[in-house]
Parts: structure tokens; C-alpha cells; sequence
């Protein structure tokens, strides 16, 4: 087994090798939207704060993904959505400007629908990156946001179904009763007798492409300005006071100014711990294409993990775009620059 993982990280590398030399010099396709998904009203609406309003690249990520929180995309972004253990809508949201490198964010946000507003509000009052849970509430309500329930007949409808089938699946383990047979409440089992092996690693079986999404987003204004978002509701019957990928810099989004940026998808809890996104414009850096570079990224987790699922969407500075994808059979993703007829939606072929 581990002969094979070398064999095909040189594989990798080698690829990567002939794709830094094999590349031509860099077309600029500016200004610029990519985002997760087929999220086409976001796309749509951050390109035309762009191309038609001349705003700025943080205005064009935080109206695109503001659009998919009041559309509840997937019904995994904004309120009514992926309730948790308790029944409870909780957000995340990250905005990242690639000039300053500034950040805000806000993790298990309760009571306020406007996450993406809210972390820009973090961003530009505060010289913090990450609020939390009721306090960033308290924060929002000061900065003028409304508080209002995030709970939805349709969200209550799912809690009850998960409930009715024995809190199945959740997120436990190592805990008794036995969890999956059982709604809890649960007590940790002694785990110091186990035995113990080097390949541990295991990704929930509960994670799939119908119980988590998040809308990541990139915007390049037609000035070079860079700036990165994202906004999720998180996983479906999370425990909570969960938090995945989606509001962490470097694993949910990541922009710079000198290269490019990249937005995450997927299993946020297995993610977070590689930083894709910030893995992957250190790819861009070294010189690979933003689809090699975002390949490589997901290619360093499939290492530990070779059932995750997982995406990433990336732009080099200049607007050369790609993606890639791990654990399903393809991703689509959304884009709008220049030389396109309008939002256009690509897809690429995931490995894994």
C-alpha cells in the first residue's frame, strides 16, 4: 500500500512537471466569478455587480453568495437547512480580501440569515477573523442585523424523520449507547484498549453529495483585486456546535493577490484538516495550473482518506480557470468572465 501511494505521488508529480512546462503565456479574462456548483443566480449576480456595476471584488462575493443564502441552495446554504441534533439551523461564512489579506468570519452563527454579511461586518469593524456561536450573534445584532428564527417547516420535517429512524446516521463514535442504534444521550467508552494500526483513518459514511454543500465563490474585479467567500449551513444532523471547512481561511477559501485563489466543497471535518484551498494557490504559486493544482490538493487527502468527497474550484490572478474533484462522478462548477455568453457551467470528471 505504500509502495503504491509513492508510486502514484510521482505519478503526480510528474504530471505536474509537464504541466508547468507545457503551459503557454498566461490570456488575462478579467473581471472574473467562479463559484461551487451550478449556483447560477450567485454567479450571475456577483458578475453583474462586477461587469455592470463596477464594484468591488468583496461587494461581487458577499451579493453572489447573499443570493444563495435567500435561495437556500441545496437547501445546505442559509436558513432552513441542515439541522442539527437539536433541530437547529446554524451558519458559516467566510470573506477573505486578497489584497489586505484581511478576514472575516463567523462559525455556528444562530438567529441571523445575512452570514456572508455578517463576516464582512467582522472583516471591516473588528481586527478579529472568527466569531462564534451566540456571540457572534450579540455581534450582529449590534452592527443593525435582524434576529429571526432559521427554522422552517421543511427543516422541522427532517429532524423528525432523522428522529423517527433512530437519530440515523450521525456522528459519533466510541460512545455507548451503541450510536448506531440509538439516539443518546451518549457516554464516552474507554478506547485505550483498543488495538491500535498505523491506517486508522476513516471518513463518515453519513457524508454525501445530498447533505452538505457549500457555495465557495472567487471574484476578480478587472483591477487584479482578489477576494474569496463562502457560506454554508453545515452538515445535516451535526452535533452541535460543529464547525467544518467552510468559514476557516485556507480550507474553505483562500485568496492572494500574486496568485490567484481557490474555494472547498465537501466533507468539511476531513478537509479543514489538509487546508485545500490554501494548498492549492501554493500550487498556482509554483506554477501549475489552477485544475493540476487543485488535483494535487485533493490528491494529498486521498492519501489518508480514499472515500472522501470532496471539490475545488480555482482562478489564477490573470483568470485562467479549473477545478477538481474526489469521490463522485463529476463536479459542476460555475463561471463567468468576458469572453463567455453569460454564466456558464463547466463540469470536470472527479478521480477517486
Amino acid at each position: 500500500m505504500r509502495i503504491l501511494a509513492v508510486y502514484s505521488l510521482v505519478a503526480v508529480t510528474s504530471a505536474v512537471s509537464n504541466d508547468v512546462q507545457g503551459r503557454e503565456s498566461p490570456k488575462i479574462l478579467l473581471p472574473l466569478v467562479i463559484n461551487t456548483w451550478s449556483f447560477v443566480n450567485s454567479t450571475a449576480k456577483a458578475w453583474s455587480v462586477l461587469y455592470n456595476d463596477k464594484g468591488s471584488a468583496l461587494d461581487a462575493v458577499e451579493k453572489g453568495c447573499s443570493v444563495c443564502e435567500e435561495l437556500q441552495c441545496d437547501g445546505s446554504v442559509g436558513f432552513g437547512g441542515s439541522p442539527d441534533e437539536n433541530g437547529e439551523t446554524t451558519l458559516d461564512a467566510m470573506i477573505m480580501d486578497g489584497t489586505t489579506h484581511d478576514v472575516g468570519a463567523v462559525a455556528a452563527l444562530r438567529r441571523v440569515k445575512s452570514a456572508i454579511s455578517v463576516a464582512r461586518m467582522v472583516l471591516e469593524h473588528t481586527t478579529h477573523t472568527l466569531l462564534v456561536g451566540d456571540q457572534a450573534t450579540e455581534f450582529a445584532l449590534q452592527m443593525g442585523f435582524k434576529e429571526e428564527n432559521l427554522t422552517t417547516a421543511n427543516s422541522v420535517e427532517i429532524h423528525e424523520h432523522w428522529k423517527e429512524k433512530s437519530c440515523q446516521p450521525n456522528y459519533w463514535k466510541n460512545v455507548q449507547p451503541d450510536p448506531t442504534a440509538s439516539c443518546g444521550p451518549y457516554t464516552p467508552i474507554d478506547v485505550s484498549k483498543k488495538s491500535k494500526k498505523w491506517a486508522t483513518a476513516q471518513e463518515g459514511k453519513n457524508f454525501n453529495t445530498r447533505n452538505h454543500d457549500t457555495i465557495g465563490m472567487i471574484a476578480i474585479d478587472s483591477q487584479g483585486h482578489i477576494a474569496g467567500g463562502t457560506s454554508t449551513n453545515g452538515a445535516t444532523h451535526k452535533i452541535p456546535g460543529r464547525v467544518g471547512d467552510s468559514p476557516i481561511p485556507g480550507s474553505g477559501a483562500y485568496v492572494d493577490r500574486h496568485v490567484g485563489g481557490a474555494a472547498a466543497t465537501g466533507d468539511g471535518d476531513v478537509m479543514m484538516r489538509f487546508m485545500p484551498a490554501l494548498v492549492t494557490v501554493e500550487g498556482m504559486r509554483s506554477g501549475l495550473s489552477p485544475h493540476k493544482a487543485a488535483e494535487l490538493a485533493l490528491f494529498q487527502i486521498g492519501m489518508y482518506y480514499p472515500e472522501f468527497m470532496g471539490a475545488i474550484v480555482a482562478t489564477s490572478i490573470t483568470g485562467e480557470v479549473g477545478a477538481a474533484c474526489h469521490g463522485f462522478d463529476k463536479f459542476p462548477y460555475s463561471v463567468a468572465n468576458p469572453t463567455l455568453q453569460g454564466v456558464t457551467v463547466m463540469e470536470v470528471l472527479c478521480f477517486g
